[in-house]
């Protein structure tokens, strides 16, 4: 890798990091209205539902798990995946006895797989 292209890499974590640092001082989870974050590599999409007043994730789910791969025809890091994400966290949320999050896209851009796991969450009945 190029010194020029690791520099831009870094600077673009960079700002995705304080991105998410200002993030987090306005949104923090309770146990009546927890978190559902959202975070992206290049191979899966992860979101989680988080009470961050007892530190305890409520629900999680992930483009990585067996079930959801066996549905997916292609990439397990696209737009589809992060739809059925959001769905399955969604489900799980509420059978949990969740009906209300507040939504933390951990420093993205709120546009493409992050936006995808958030209507996908919408669809299977979470507010937010």
């Amino acid at each position: 890798m190029s010194e020029s292209h690791s520099k831009k890499v870094r600077i673009k974590r960079h700002r995705r990091h304080r991105a998410h640092l200002r993030l987090r001082n306005r949104v923090q989870g309770t146990p009546e209205r927890p978190r559902l974050a959202v975070y992206k590599s290049l191979r899966f999409i992860y979101a989680q539902v988080i009470d961050d007043q007892n530190g305890r994730t409520l629900a999680q789910a992930s483009s990585s798990e067996p079930e959801l791969k066996k549905g997916l025809e292609g990439s397990t890091g696209n737009i589809e995946a992060a739809r059925r994400v959001g769905e399955m966290v969604a489900e799980r949320a509420k059978s949990a006895g969740l009906e209300k999050v507040v939504f933390d896209r951990g420093g993205a851009i709120y546009h493409g797989k992050v936006k995808a796991v958030a209507d996908g969450a919408r669809a299977k009945g979470l507010v937010f």
